[in-house]
């Protein structure tokens, strides 16, 4: 219900009371007040979401009270009511901010009519204010692939678009879940109404509640004024529940609650507000595992999981890969105005025999970067890809620290390292010397530097120098433990 609070500023106490009793019937907050003066103490102690404003007033003009609320950072929608109407008065008052302009006398439908557009406009507003503030869609693409298992899950997804059951989407990290939830929005009933998304791994864990079901003005340290739920912000439309698995046992319950009976009530409040949404829920997790380690509760998998949809990882449809990877390429010539003329051989080759741990999130990064890296008109090479860089590099930086330093007797040599095939496994601790001797070379020797890079601290570098018997380097043992 976006519009809640309303005030009545109208010197004639039977309209007044009228209207008071045909807005309480529709369960709106209403205040009655005869007086300018009286309507500026009400407002100067509480934001409200509409008034209906007479135009000639005991104490003043009631226009003049619509150009100043116009100064206020939270301005309610103001309905002007006069009984002396003309074009002249109507153009002025829409000019300065008027949201409808009511001719005395008039009726319960024009009532109703009016009510009607201020919670669309004001759902609308809010909406809009939402997802202006919400970062920029990066991956706002269609579902990409022709492979068999992507052709059975677009036909999935129209089967379950038309339907109003509640979905769940299951998948690896990067394999297009969102892009998955925003199809079968598109192709819904649905598709005009609001899209909210709600990142549940993004959010901390005090504020969830606050993010999912709004809160009331002065319900927390901070909470300034009323603000409206992201579940409120769908009403009519479809909310996405990213990464559901990340929500806390307390919210699930409440959620549990806004699935089975569709009402919530804000923190801080005791409002009960009825709400029309579509679910949709995400996970990179197996929820049947995390109900069985009691970390999900069951009564709410299985309201969620009304219809499971599993996006199957990149690896098991490779012949997606290079189909994408042109779409892909096409993208990024177009994002960075940069010639490519394709994709040779050997770069085809490499693409098909990685296996895409990152799915196709890691692919799309893969190919941006393969086409910045391309020299102007020719053709991305394997080497663009940068499969291998690191361990080339970190390979030069071995050999060029084992030329000077002894060797720990441990594991192959580091030439052996160097020289491995891609498809050799190399110990990981062996990996760990390569990445740990080639910071040391970017950063010319600086211990310090390299530790912060490595994400260690220089304890741990000073102790696996000592280990592996390469020298300090003469940088001081003064440094920050940190």
């Amino acid at each position: 219900m976006p519009i809640e609070k309303i005030i009545i500023l109208e010197d004639n106490e039977i309209i007044r009371r009228s209207l008071e009793a045909q807005l309480h019937k529709r369960r709106y907050d209403v205040v009655g007040v005869s007086t300018l003066a009286a309507a500026q103490d009400y407002l100067a102690k509480d934001n409200w979401d509409l008034m209906f404003v007479d135009v000639r007033l005991p104490d003043g003009e009631g226009t003049d009270l619509l150009r100043d609320l116009q100064n206020r950072p939270v301005k309610p929608l103001v309905v002007i009511m006069t009984g002396h109407a003309s074009v002249e008065s109507a153009v002025a008052c829409m000019r300065d901010g008027a949201f409808d302009y009511l001719i005395k006398p008039f009726s319960s439908d024009q009532i109703d009519i009016t009510l009607k557009k201020a919670e669309d406009f004001t759902q609308l507003v809010k909406v809009n204010h939402y997802l202006s503030h919400e970062e920029a869609e990066e991956t706002g693409y269609d579902l990409l692939g022709r492979s068999p298992a992507m052709q059975g899950l677009r036909d999935l997804i129209r089967k379950v678009a038309r339907t109003q059951a509640t979905v769940l989407v299951q998948g690896e990290s990067g394999t297009g879940k969102e892009l998955v939830s925003r199809a079968i929005y598109r192709e819904s009933p649905r598709a005009n109404a609001p899209f909210i998304k709600v990142n549940c791994a993004a959010i901390p864990e005090n504020l969830i509640e606050s993010e999912f079901f709004g809160h009331e003005k002065g319900a927390f340290t901070g909470a300034l004024n009323k603000r409206e739920g992201r579940f409120e912000l769908a009403h009519g439309g479809t909310i996405l529940l990213d990464e559901i698995s990340e929500v806390s046992p307390q919210v699930q319950a409440k959620l549990l609650r806004v699935l089975q009976e569709r009402e919530l009530e804000r923190v801080g409040g005791n409002r009960t507000i009825k709400v029309d949404v579509r679910v949709i829920a995400t996970t990179n997790r197996n929820l049947e595992e995390s109900v069985a380690r009691k970390e999900f509760r069951q009564d709410l998998f299985f309201r969620l999981n009304v219809v499971p949809i599993l996006v199957p990882p990149l690896r098991e449809r490779r012949e997606d890969i290079l189909f994408l990877s042109e779409q892909f390429v096409q993208r990024f010539v177009r994002k960075h105005g940069v010639r490519v003329n394709g994709i040779s051989p050997g770069c085809r080759a490499a693409l098909l025999s990685h296996d895409w741990p990152g799915n196709v999130r890691e692919l799309q990064n893969v190919i941006e970067r393969a086409v910045i890296l391309c020299p102007d008109g020719e053709d991305l090479s394997a080497a663009h890809l940068g499969f291998h860089q690191f361990t080339n590099a970190n390979a030069a930086a071995t050999n060029a620290a084992a030329s000077q330093a002894p060797s720990s007797g441990n594991g192959p040599s580091q030439a052996a390292v160097s020289a491995a095939a891609p498809d050799q496994i190399v110990p990981l601790d062996q990996l760990e010397k390569q990445a740990i001797l080639h910071a040391l070379d970017l950063c010319k020797g600086n211990r310090t530097h390299a530790a912060k890079h490595l994400g260690i601290s220089i304890r741990t570098m000073r102790n696996k120098l000592k280990e592996y018997g390469v020298a300090a380097g003469g940088e001081s043992d003064s440094e920050d433990e940190g």
